[in-house]
């Protein structure tokens, strides 16, 4: 490694504040326009979506970096992301109504066991997407759901329906007969 190479890594090639100062604005401005786009842009993600955060990052890296490629101009960015980042955190936990400004509010997708389209719609999630979300939790259809929630962080959590008495009877019959059936096949032997 030669000096010119060692001074072109370490070098910054602009101020020490402008290298704070520019991930501060981009961190704001994507947190802003996250909470814009809605929850949906944190939960399931579609191939469209996934494409946009990538390509994301890629369009906010001069923004944040500037015309400044060494080794500790991209060390004082990130570290700027990550301080930034832990302070806002803690702020917005001991904060709650600043919390629920930023994050938003939860939605409820299906309540009392039926499905909100109108909310669906505004989330823009399908109901194929609910469906799917609803299978990886173990629900066989959202007829087996009684609430659905679209939490502020993008998961969305479920809530089965209670067993009507028919259905709990029927299952105790059945579990009765898978009894008999195993003492009589022990008596066959």
């Amino acid at each position: 490694m030669n000096a010119t190479t060692f001074h072109d890594m370490f070098y910054l090639g602009v101020p020490v504040a402008e290298k704070i100062i520019r991930p501060i604005v981009v961190y704001f401005f994507l947190i802003a326009y996250l909470r814009l786009a809605g929850k949906r842009e944190l939960a399931q993600l579609n191939p469209f979506d996934l494409i946009v955060l990538l390509t994301l990052s890629n369009t906010v890296q001069n923004a944040i970096i500037g015309e400044d490629n060494s080794l500790t101009g991209g060390l004082i960015g990130a570290g700027t992301l990550l301080l930034v980042n832990h302070w806002v955190v803690r702020y917005l936990y001991g904060h709650e109504r600043v919390d629920r400004l930023v994050e938003g509010a939860p939605d409820v997708l299906i309540d009392k066991g039926v499905v909100r389209s109108d909310r669906l719609k505004k989330e823009l999630i399908t109901l194929a997407e609910l469906e799917s979300a609803a299978h990886k939790q173990g629900f066989d259809s959202l007829d087996d759901i009684y609430q659905a929630t679209l939490e502020p962080g993008g998961t969305i959590c479920f809530i089965g329906r209670k067993p009507t008495a028919e259905a709990s009877r029927h299952r105790e019959i059945i579990a009765r007969l898978d009894q008999i059936d195993a003492r009589l096949g022990g008596l066959a032997r």
